[in-house]
């Protein structure tokens, strides 16, 4: 099937490239011209395991390819697809503008039956703004086409998304529209060997799935902070409790590992966007609220640690930062917990020693860029060395078993600060630690 992907971001780029994969043949559509001839020459601009490859092997069998003009391919495909960033406005709501500019150009531009499939993370009701956008260009020049907008939303985690598109756990299609909808089940019909994995609804219903899901998951992890922060006061040991719960099938273990908080590009965005959405409909979803403030809370838990410490000025202190990205298998720093703690121990005078894996780059030249007194180290021990403790922000596998001894070396107090739980308390104090956790007195 020949495949048009508006959008080589993060969703486009995986989508796209997952398509290819299986031998469609994909034409992914980009305004910066830049990005569209480093990905033509196989540079992938983002990390997320395993993409590289199958882009480049791709681009090598010419099923995959990259352009900036939409005039050249949207009349040759029989699908396509829009996956362009909808960035969170000021009020909370989704941005719907590159959403929007895209099906401008899709009714600008078609001469041809053609159905339209939207990918990004959209408020409800968008899939009809889309049709109607496109509509209205139509009419502009005269044409009637039969054009069929589906909503099919995407459930990709980050440092899994690959893996996540080969084997899904669910593709939700939202339309009313038979053609439409068996055009899109024999698309995905490589990824799915079971169809009761298909499942198909209503547009508004497919749209509001994507938020209710980002939601429930983001309740779960605001839930089980909110849990630590009292297990803390009482005297009780989070990580126990997590077992006591996690054992109960209805409840899982998923989700429910308390830290320093959530962040990344879709659970801040999707909780604001889908709290704005209720209030724009008279509804106050207080639980949502909460999940939200809860969350902005905890992402200042463990400078209530660092101050319980060192006090409230940090001034000649240096804290060496493990992980900088908002989870780990991935270089982004989107609502990473990461960025606030780093600007509030600059701001109250001390200085930071960093190191990720991926998100180096990210950090220095964007998200932390104007942030002084911040440096950042090439291994997690050149991080440390001559530190007056550790936080550790992200659990990445590097960090799960490190050499303890001669981090008490290169320490100049044995301190660490784990906003992840990721070591053994009684063994950390044991080889003469201060080891404080989230949940734990």
């Amino acid at each position: 099937m020949k495949i048009a992907m508006i959008g080589t971001g993060y969703v486009g780029l995986v989508t796209g490239t997952c398509f290819a994969e299986m031998g469609n043949q994909v034409f992914c559509v980009d305004v910066n011209e830049q990005k569209i001839e480093d990905l033509n020459n196989g540079n992938v601009p983002l990390y997320e395991p395993g993409l590289e490859k199958i882009v480049k092997e791709n681009v090598e069998r010419s099923t995959l390819s990259f352009t900036s003009k939409m005039e050249d391919i949207i009349n040759n495909v029989e699908v396509c697809f829009i996956a362009v960033g909808t960035p969170m406005g000021e009020d909370g709501s989704a941005d719907l503008s590159y959403v929007i500019g895209a099906a401008q150009q899709i009714g600008s531009l078609l001469t041809k039956d053609l159905i339209v499939v939207d990918k990004s993370t959209v408020p409800v009701g968008t899939t009809d703004l889309v049709n109607g956008t496109i509509q209205k260009e139509l009419e502009k020049r005269g044409l009637k086409l039969d054009v069929q907008v589906v909503s099919n939303p995407e459930f990709l985690k980050e440092g899994a998304a690959v893996r996540d598109f080969m084997s899904p756990d669910r593709i939700v299609i939202g339309s009313s529209n038979q053609n439409a909808i068996q055009k899109i089940k024999d698309l995905y019909s490589p990824f799915v060997h079971n169809h009761d994995r298909i499942l198909v609804m209503d547009e508004k219903s497919a749209e509001l799935t994507k938020y209710a899901a980002n939601a429930m998951l983001a309740t779960k992890i605001s839930f089980m902070n909110e849990m630590a922060n009292i297990s803390e006061r009482v005297g009780a040991d989070i990580n126990m409790v997590r077992i006591g719960i996690g054992s109960d099938t209805r409840i899982g273990y998923d989700f429910i590992y308390p830290g320093c908080g959530y962040g990344g590009s879709c659970f801040p965005k999707d909780v604001r966007a889908i709290i704005k959405t209720a209030k724009d409909h008279n509804y106050q979803p207080e639980i949502l609220k909460s999940v939200e403030k809860v969350n902005e809370n905890q992402k200042m838990f463990l400078i209530s640690k660092i101050e319980k410490v060192f006090g409230s000025d940090l001034s000649n202190l240096t804290f060496a930062v493990w992980g900088l990205a908002f989870k780990p298998g991935t270089d982004d720093m989107r609502e990473s917990p990461a960025i606030p703690l780093i600007k509030e121990i600059v701001k109250r005078g001390g200085s930071v020693s960093a190191y990720d894996p991926k998100a180096l780059d990210e950090a220095r030249n964007h998200y932390l860029k104007d942030i002084e007194n911040v440096t950042y180290e090439n291994s997690k021990y050149d991080a440390i060395n001559n530190a007056d403790a550790l936080i550790l922000v992200t659990e990445w596998k590097e960090f799960r078993s490190p050499d303890f001894d001669l981090m008490k070396a290169s320490l100049k107090k044995a301190i660490i600060f784990d906003g992840r739980n990721q070591y053994s308390k009684d063994k950390l104090e044991s080889a003469g630690f201060a080891y404080h956790q989230v949940g734990v007195a």
